[in-house]
């Protein structure tokens, strides 16, 4: 059975959502290795303050993998109506939750 178009990018934006969370998920984890002075203990980034007004702690990379799995996800969420309009627009009569069972 042929994948429908909408239905691939749906899938693609749920992954590209899933990858992009734990992506930064990933980046702001690894980001504060260094001890607070303050405290001697390593604060979650998630938690501190300054790392989340302050992007000095992401590197260009980390930065451009964030770039493109965001825009690959954007790009299949303008998709994916669209696609769906189509589908629906090529087959204006047909049934579209199950096929035809008199074939």
């Amino acid at each position: 059975m042929k994948k429908r178009l909408s239905s691939i990018l749906r899938s693609m934006v749920i992954g590209g959502l899933v990858a992009t969370g734990v992506a930064r998920v990933l980046i702001l984890l690894t980001a504060s290795p260094v001890p607070d002075p303050a405290s001697g203990r390593t604060e979650p980034s998630l938690f501190a303050p300054i790392i989340s007004s302050n992007w000095d702690y992401i590197t260009p990379v980390q930065a451009w993998l964030l770039i493109v799995l965001l825009a690959v996800t954007l790009i299949c969420v303008a998709g994916w109506p669209i696609a769906a309009w189509l589908e629906r627009r090529a087959n204006p009569g047909g049934n579209r939750l199950r096929p035809n069972l008199d074939r």
